[in-house]
């Protein structure tokens, strides 16, 4: 669900089975990377092009990584399913998009900005504590 958050938060959307820019406006209280700015003016809403070509691997892959997310979350959000084991594909589809998305969030807002990366890595509490 976060992921597919700040997708749309960087102006992503599936747009009939591909990547593509959310075209409607945003909502008054929907806040989108358009909406901060530096010296040179407002960020701009990051086109599937960009995201694509950030991804090491094929851009295929990057592609329906983050349509997964979509997918996934459209399901989920509607009632609870079984997608993910009945499609399994989709769980290492996901785990690139959640891999991926944090490094779209520094590149295209926080560096930006000039603002430091976050310690966003997932880290653990020893077992016994």
């Amino acid at each position: 669900m976060h992921c597919r958050a700040l997708l749309e938060f960087l102006g992503l959307c599936n747009d009939n089975g591909r990547l593509g820019n959310i075209s409607r406006p945003r909502r008054p209280t929907d806040v989108g990377i358009e909406h901060f700015s530096t010296s040179e003016g407002s960020l701009e809403k990051v086109t599937p092009d960009k995201v694509l070509r950030l991804y090491p691997g094929p851009s295929d892959e990057a592609e329906n990584a983050l349509l997964a997310v979509f997918h996934v979350t459209n399901k989920g959000l509607a009632h609870v399913t079984k997608d993910l084991s009945e499609n399994p594909g989709y769980g290492p589809l996901v785990e690139i998009a959640s891999r991926g998305v944090p490094s779209l969030m520094v590149s295209y807002l926080y560096t930006p900005l000039g603002l430091p990366a976050p310690e966003y890595k997932l880290t653990h509490r020893p077992r016994g504590e």
